[in-house]
């Protein structure tokens, strides 16, 4: 008998993730420990998430809770925010070419990225919003650009030309 349905369903979800990313793994190259190929990294990730899923699926049946941690109701407005920043991210860092969208570079979309996915809490501060926002743009400038030379916007088109 389940006695703690987070813990199951939790684990029977990094279960499911980690198994459908290991099966994916393998229409890659493989390889091996000394010479990995493409697929090794995701495939040992992917058993590895699918072993710790079934360790707490286990402890699900083990564990003895207080009133057996029922799975409450689904939070909609978090993944509808976070799933969205991470949409607004890519469309703003890559443009929509085919639609006529231009890209509007790297800061811009860290911005966006960061004061939509704050709207998933239960409260907002724009200001600590703008100061991550702020924080994370010059990180990623430094490490992306500076440091590891990637090519990719970092303005609006418009502005650079």
């Amino acid at each position: 008998m389940i006695k703690s349905q987070k813990d199951f369903f939790s684990g029977l979800m990094f279960a499911l993730v980690g198994g459908g990313f290991a099966w994916g793994a393998t229409s890659y190259t493989v390889g091996t420990g000394a010479r990995m190929g493409p697929g090794y990294f995701p495939l040992l990730l992917g058993v590895c998430l699918a072993v710790l899923g079934a360790f707490i699926m286990f402890y699900s049946f083990v564990e003895h809770t207080k009133d057996g941690d029922k799975v409450g109701k689904f939070a909609w407005k978090p993944i509808v925010f976070v799933l969205g920043a991470n949409v607004a991210f890519g469309i703003l860092l890559g443009g929509l070419p085919r639609f006529g969208v231009p890209s509007m570079g790297l800061i811009l979309a860290i911005y966006a990225l960061v004061i939509i996915a704050s709207k998933a809490g239960d409260t907002f501060s724009l200001k600590e919003a703008l100061i991550l926002a702020t924080i994370l743009s010059v990180g990623s400038y430094l490490a992306f650009i500076m440091l590891l030379k990637l090519q990719m916007p970092v303005w609006p088109t418009f502005i650079t030309g």
